[in-house]
């Protein structure tokens, strides 16, 4: 018969083989809703309890329209943890863009026009409360996700919001803005039901994924996990990040990258259930702004 000692350190070591099981279990989790997930949300009153995703994102509503109707819809988002790419064929720099009206817009939007300026070249700097955030808009390469967040930013869709999640582990170096329901006078929470859901109002299809890779300074599109459910949350990059190639690098960081590292060296104040947390270090959006060559 075990000795008290004995079982005491079996005791032990199924404890830790438990603790690393769960570990794994979240870091699976994690990886698997990276694209859906800010917080996994049950939506009452929605069929099968469905979830709502990082980036918010919603089912096709209507045909798409090359006009600039206010979007008013019921939003029902729908995830796939295995993102896709139904914009692989397109020819970039695109001359046609498609942007389809779901959910219902976090702010008044119009949809983007379906004629971008594939010949322009961009860049915007995002104006925030710890300083500006330079970029370089790659127009060539992903142009309809550019003519869609240069017009959100020339909308002031992003204005007097705040960037709801930093994620500074797992090889997971990002943070993610973009969604009007996180306002810049809120007091974030992770057991929050509505933050990390809000969208534009329609969606768009992914681009620039051939041989995608996340390097510090890379700006990129968060998505539900479907091809087409890009809106208008995106992350920024501030370490180098291992991640698949599904969602869209639209952009690089010339000027502002410390100010990131700085507010991942501050930590979170909360966990959310899919990974990453609140930033402890406020990120306010007070504008963006697109200057264009």
């Amino acid at each position: 018969m075990p000795g008290y000692g004995e079982r005491q350190r079996r005791r032990a070591r199924e404890r830790h083989e438990r603790m690393k099981e769960e570990q794994r279990h979240r870091r699976r989790r994690f990886r698997q809703w990276f694209g859906v997930g800010l917080a996994v949300v049950v939506v009452a009153g929605l069929a099968a309890g469905l979830t709502v995703a990082f980036a918010g994102g919603s089912p096709k509503t209507s045909a798409a329209t090359t006009s600039k109707p206010k979007v008013k819809a019921s939003a029902s988002p729908s995830p796939s943890a295995t993102p896709t790419s139904s914009a692989a064929s397109v020819t970039e720099p695109a001359k046609h863009c498609t942007y389809t009206k779901a959910g219902v817009a976090a702010k008044p939007v119009s949809l983007p026009s379906a004629t971008p300026d594939y010949k322009a070249t961009f860049t915007a700097m995002i104006h925030t409360n710890l300083g500006n955030i330079d970029i370089n808009l790659l127009n060539s390469k992903a142009t309809c996700t550019v003519n869609s967040f240069v017009h959100l930013a020339e909308s002031g869709f992003w204005n007097n919001s705040q960037c709801h999640r930093l994620s500074n582990s797992e090889g997971l170096f990002i943070l993610q803005c973009g969604d009007p329901t996180a306002k810049a006078n809120a007091t974030l929470s992770c057991s929050s039901t509505t933050i990390g859901t809000g969208t534009p109002g329609y969606e768009f299809g992914n681009e620039n994924l051939t041989g995608a890779t996340y390097p510090a300074g890379t700006v990129a599109m968060a998505n539900t996990g479907s091809a087409d459910s890009n809106g208008s949350q995106f992350f920024l990059v501030f370490k180098n990040t291992s991640l698949p190639a599904s969602y869209t690098p639209f952009g690089t960081i010339t000027g502002g990258l410390d100010i990131l590292q700085n507010v991942a060296k501050a930590g979170t104040t909360c966990t959310y259930s899919a990974g990453g947390g609140v930033p402890k270090d406020k990120v306010n959006i007070n504008s963006v702004t697109i200057k264009q060559s």
